[in-house]
């Protein structure tokens, strides 16, 4: 076993995680203990879901995001007859890693707030054929839209094909309320842009299109975590980006061997505050 931080060891530490880049446990829990300090702001506090591959991402991969008899380095919250999960500290989302987490998933509220959502989330999902040009016209269109209703913004790489626009909450809105405005945003996109975009879930309706996945925005819905690796080929992050950075970095084109060009330590880059 190798000592990363404080009483955390790494076991396993030359297991591969991600085949076709020889990627390392090691080196994934090190991304992990390296990027803490910026990335536990996000996951602090909130309710998680966790994806684990004991075998790297080419083996059986499974979510977690009940505590189970391991309650080392993890809180607990009851919501109705369940129990889950959160971190509040480096050492604990450190801790995940060494655990065989690779991805991290977080709810829209606090556990000390369960009822009341702060982060509503657009994931915007493009049809696989459709040209990044297309994509990003969408995304700067969403953008307007919430400009327009006077809520600020914020942009991440979802690791896959789509982008992220988070938006920070400061009401005390229910989450039905907070779900019905997401819908209302969506759908007012969907009429203005017909031809772009659908809030229809059915693959078979999204061709050509984009499909705006605002159903994040339910109670115990979650979304991948700002720095989270992607269980996926190519070592992908979701990375947050400042705006003017969307017409030159890709959804997926953040990963663990390039993410520092990236990556800003900087308070106001921290969307979820």
């Amino acid at each position: 076993m190798e000592v990363i931080t404080g009483n955390i060891h790494v076991s396993n530490p030359n297991k591969i995680i991600y085949p076709e880049m020889n990627i390392t446990k090691k080196q994934v829990v090190q991304y992990y203990n390296d990027i803490a300090p910026i990335m536990i702001e996000y996951l602090k506090d909130r309710p998680i879901t966790v994806i684990r591959c004991h075998q790297g991402i080419g083996g059986e991969c499974f979510f977690k995001k009940h505590p189970t008899t391991d309650k080392n380095y993890i809180h607990t919250v009851k919501v109705g007859q369940e129990e889950y999960f959160y971190i509040s500290t480096v050492e604990e989302l450190v801790y995940q890693a060494q655990m065989g987490t690779i991805e991290f998933h977080v709810w829209g509220c606090k556990a000390n707030r369960l009822n009341n959502p702060d982060i509503m989330i657009f994931d915007l999902d493009p049809d696989e054929k459709m040209k990044i040009k297309r994509l990003r016209e969408g995304v700067k269109y969403l953008k307007e839209l919430l400009d327009q209703l006077n809520l600020k913004s914020y942009l991440k790489t979802s690791g896959g094909k789509g982008y992220h626009v988070v938006v920070p909450f400061k009401t005390n809105k229910n989450w039905d309320k907070f779900n019905e405005i997401s819908s209302q945003i969506s759908q007012i996109l969907e009429e203005k842009y017909p031809q772009l975009f659908t809030t229809n879930m059915r693959k078979d309706k999204r061709d050509g299109k984009i499909f705006i996945d605002y159903l994040r925005n339910k109670k115990g819905a979650t979304c991948v975590a700002p720095y989270s690796l992607r269980a996926r080929k190519g070592a992908t992050i979701s990375m947050p980006l400042e705006w003017d950075e969307l017409g030159k970095v890709k959804p997926d084109e953040v990963n663990i061997k390039n993410y520092k060009k990236f990556c800003k330590n900087d308070e106001k880059n921290n969307i979820f505050l």
